[in-house]
């Protein structure tokens, strides 16, 4: 019998037709192992108006807390995904004892940037007001996310006139996590970026890596070796261009791993590939103090 090598299996589990899942992902969410030790505790929250703008909460079934907080936002070149094809996220971090925030927000071309940003702040401000109903703590939150995700947390992160526009203090935030994320982008030389971000009328305020200041949070920036998708030197960019300011951050990279290879490791099936789950905790319980 054929050893298929993990990553294979998980791209041919991605594949596989299930009823009402309308993407590959949300097919290998339905199909994939849940961790145990968290459950979403609520689904389709409003933190906004209008049919984008709602989130699922996640919790750890374990006394104690207020628990810390991840707020986490998936990717999709800022025009496509859905929360629900992420339950396996939301899980795997409520199982290390993070009450969880998986959102949606606007996409392109419903809006552009700032648009999808905004919506992101808007989701955070939901969650440090609400979040302790939760068992949250709403003054110990990291921002995660893979991808777009990722761009948009970082910007959260960085520019602080959008969690300050939406009431939310500097020092909530304790940290950022982001997973391939696009830093560096300039030019826009792909349609996905240029849809996005082809109206904005000062494309340089739109790069992470010209956002940096002393002020920013700690920073995980996490990528693999064989991503062609988000090249590898938009995380050590806006590593470096931290680390110059005196951030704390950690630029890690994860041989072998491709664009999605890094988000399928947060899930039971792919983390024997990468210790991308267990890294994020270590990270997200250092800042926090949880």
């Amino acid at each position: 019998m054929v050893d298929l090598p993990r990553r294979a299996v998980l791209a041919a589990l991605a594949l596989l037709p299930v009823a009402g899942c309308a993407s590959p992902l949300g097919t290998f969410d339905a199909v994939v192992p849940k961790d145990g030790g968290g459950r979403r505790a609520a689904r389709g929250v409003a933190y906004a108006a209008g049919p984008r703008r709602t989130l699922d909460v996640y919790v750890p079934e374990r006394t104690g807390g207020p628990f810390p907080v991840v707020v986490f936002a998936y990717g999709g070149s800022w025009s496509s995904g859905a929360k629900e094809e992420y339950d396996f996220v939301g899980r795997a971090f409520a199982s290390e004892g993070f009450v969880t925030v998986v959102f949606d927000y606007r996409l392109v071309p419903e809006v552009v940037f700032p648009g999808f940003v905004e919506d992101a702040a808007a989701a955070v401000a939901w969650t440090r007001r609400e979040i302790g109903a939760y068992g949250g703590d709403p003054d110990r939150i990291v921002l995660a996310g893979h991808s777009a995700g990722a761009y948009i947390v970082a910007m959260l992160g960085l520019d602080r006139s959008f969690l300050a526009a939406a009431g939310v203090p500097r020092r909530a935030v304790r940290g950022v996590i982001g997973l391939a994320g696009p830093y560096d982008f300039l030019p826009l030389d792909v349609s996905a970026s240029q849809r996005a971000f082809g109206d904005a009328p000062d494309l340089a305020a739109t790069q992470p890596v010209n956002q940096v200041t002393r002020a920013a949070p700690p920073f995980l920036l996490a990528t693999g070796t064989d991503d062609t998708t988000v090249r590898p030197r938009n995380s050590e960019a806006l590593a470096d261009r931290l680390k110059s300011a005196g951030v704390p951050a950690t630029y890690t990279r994860y041989p072998g791993l491709g664009h999605v290879d890094i988000l399928i490791a947060l899930s039971r099936y792919g983390r024997d590939d990468a210790p991308v789950l267990a890294d994020a905790a270590a990270f997200a319980r250092r800042v926090t103090g949880g």
